[in-house]
């Protein structure tokens, strides 16, 4: 007699997308947001509903961006239904937790913020910088950011299996939350009047550094939820520094700072 097989009876087989694997079509989406795999970005069609894909990226966090089919075309030449997403390579953390550890080891709040940082290869770079000069977290918002992928990492010289990432979906309620944890929120911009070497800045206490898109910087609404603003003084015929370099000027500043403050107590 033959024999009877039960389906049901076996286990499904785990669908686990690799690391900066791009994953389309409807039903490939679906199982790599119900894996435990993170999604780093989430594009569908403009105009296309999927309640099932819509669900799941609102449970995971995961926003999703409406673009023209041609960006997905653009993307990938195969049958993409209307949908692309691309797995995270790192693991993203929940501010809360990261501001609790912070805390727990005694430690003084370094945090830095980037607002719409899109390009790859600055986003690695300032990952870099921030790792070496002991920035605990950063923090990019869920829609308008880089992709960290592969050049993301390659760029950091490895800097991003070594700090802290959060993806929030709102900057603006991350500011608030922030603020309301004790820690200042300095804005870097060339709107300020204050100059980061004046005496009066002070960035040895719990801050968190923002920095701005490439395009147009801070955008009006954290600048005005900012605690205070700094300005890098620029004294050539160029108006602006690129925001890597620029980032390594501010956190380096507040580096130099609190070494300053940690050696006199020493004394």
């Amino acid at each position: 007699m033959p024999q009877n097989f039960n389906r049901q009876s076996r286990p499904r087989p785990q669908f686990r997308p690799q690391p900066d694997e791009m994953v389309f079509g409807i039903q490939s989406v679906i199982e790599a947001l119900r894996s435990d795999q993170q999604i780093d970005k989430l594009y569908m069609e403009k105009g296309l509903s999927n309640p099932d894909i819509q669900n799941l990226a609102f449970q995971n966090r995961v926003t999703i961006q409406r673009v023209p089919v041609e960006k997905l075309d653009r993307m990938t030449r195969k049958n993409h239904q209307g949908v692309i997403c691309l797995v995270a390579q790192v693991q993203y953390v929940k501010l809360s937790n990261v501001i609790a550890d912070v805390f727990e080891r005694g430690e003084t709040p370094f945090l830095l913020l980037l607002d719409r940082i899109t390009d790859v290869r600055n986003f690695g770079a300032i990952a870099r910088t921030a790792e070496c000069t002991g920035v605990q977290c950063i923090v990019i918002p869920g829609r308008g950011a880089a992709a960290i992928n592969s050049d993301a990492m390659k760029t950091s010289s490895g800097a991003l299996n070594h700090i802290s990432v959060c993806r929030e979906p709102d900057l603006a309620e991350t500011v608030k939350y922030l603020q309301e944890s004790g820690i200042t929120v300095v804005a870097c911009t060339e709107k300020s009047s204050r100059d980061l070497y004046e005496r009066s800045t002070d960035l040895t206490g719990p801050i968190a550094v923002i920095m701005g898109s490439e395009e147009d910087g801070i955008s009006p609404e954290l600048l005005r939820m900012a605690d205070t603003h700094v300005k890098i003084p620029l004294l050539g015929a160029v108006g602006s520094l690129n925001v890597s370099v620029a980032t390594g000027v501010v956190l380096y500043e507040a580096v130099r700072q609190r070494t300053v403050v940690a050696n006199t107590g020493q004394e």
